[in-house]
């Protein structure tokens, strides 16, 4: 293969590379946890009483 095709093979390459990992970048949602502050309140309540 010629050199201009093989530059041109490896240009598309990191092109499509870079354009999946900026779609990975902007799809990526970070872990959301439910937590339930009023019983973590109550259970640090808790443990001052019974100490």
């Amino acid at each position: 293969m010629p050199v201009r095709l093989q530059r041109k093979a490896r240009k598309n390459k990191t092109k499509a590379a870079q354009r999946k990992a900026a779609i990975k970048r902007l799809m990526f949602m970070p872990v959301i946890k439910c937590l339930d502050v009023e019983a973590i309140r109550k259970s640090f309540a808790d443990r001052k009483n019974t100490i």
